[in-house]
């Protein structure tokens, strides 16, 4: 039987787990509203930008002048994965969901014979793939100091991809992170944005007929950069409601666990307690028959 003062002391310490879970869950879902209205936000726009680059290369099409960011080298040889995650954890599944994702597309791609490579942002991401993908790591992006993610970060991420692909250090960039959905529901997606390949869900529009100036492959020079920015500055919006909605989940049944734990601790210790009385009871009568 535990040692009353054990158990009095594991009940003090479940509490102020307890308390410090609650606090947790009430930050993450203050940072939720306010992180959940940006990635909605700026869904329509996304949406709207990929339709107008979805049109413009197929009227684009094949030419000999579409840009490289459209037609690709020519070659899928070389895979960049930029994998998305939080810089910290208590957030149940989210990095690690993320990050199993990456590994499983990883896996197919040296299966078939490509090379990968790997920059990661955010500390969670690269020590959960570090040890099956640490060979193929060619960057890290530490998110820790930027305390409100915006465009510019995303700016710089997508201005480091793009020096890479001139540089010709790889052929097809995919970027990972988790769509927000609800509080409960984030779901790891995979999206390539180099070269440009129209996102699942994309409304274009049929038998439209434009005329451009300057031409198709002038605009999209100047918009594919763009878009690749603008698909990871969603994904970073995406990632950080993901990252709250998951928090905020994970703090509140950490919270209801340590209720119940609490109870059944508090059960055990009157239990032992009424033990512990009722043998001293039996003690003191049981000498007073003997006098």
């Amino acid at each position: 039987m535990p040692n009353l003062k054990d158990l009095k002391n594991r009940i003090e310490s479940v509490k102020s787990t307890r308390k410090i879970t609650k606090a947790m869950q009430m930050v993450a879902a203050a940072k939720l509203r306010r992180a959940q209205d940006a990635a909605e936000m700026s869904r329509p726009y996304t949406e709207r930008f990929n339709a107008v680059m979805a049109g413009l290369a197929a009227a684009a099409g094949d030419s000999e002048g579409a840009p490289k960011l459209l037609s690709g080298t020519g070659a899928d040889q070389t895979h960049l994965l930029v994998v998305m995650t939080a810089e910290r954890g208590l957030c149940g599944g989210f990095n690690g969901n993320i990050a199993k994702l990456a590994r499983a597309h990883a896996a197919e791609l040296k299966a078939a014979g490509k090379t990968v490579k790997v920059i990661t942002v955010g500390k969670k991401g690269r020590d959960a793939i570090k040890r099956d993908l640490a060979d193929s790591f060619v960057g890290h992006v530490d998110l820790t100091e930027v305390k409100n993610v915006g465009y510019d970060t995303a700016q710089d991420i997508a201005r480091d991809v793009l020096n890479r692909f001139d540089a010709g250090e790889f052929d097809v960039a995919t970027i990972f992170y988790a769509k927000f959905q609800n509080v409960v529901t984030q779901i790891p997606t995979a999206q390539q944005v180099i070269p440009f390949e129209v996102p699942e869900g994309t409304e274009v529009e049929d038998g439209a007929l434009y005329d451009y100036e300057p031409s198709e492959e002038a605009i999209l020079a100047d918009l594919l950069p763009r878009g690749v920015a603008t698909a990871i500055f969603s994904a970073l919006l995406e990632n950080g409601a993901s990252e709250q909605g998951a928090r905020m989940s994970a703090m509140d049944n950490a919270t209801r666990n340590a209720g119940e734990m609490i109870d059944k601790l508090t059960i055990e210790y009157n239990r032992s307690r009424q033990a512990v009385i009722t043998n001293e009871l039996i003690e003191i009568i049981s000498g007073a028959e003997a006098l």
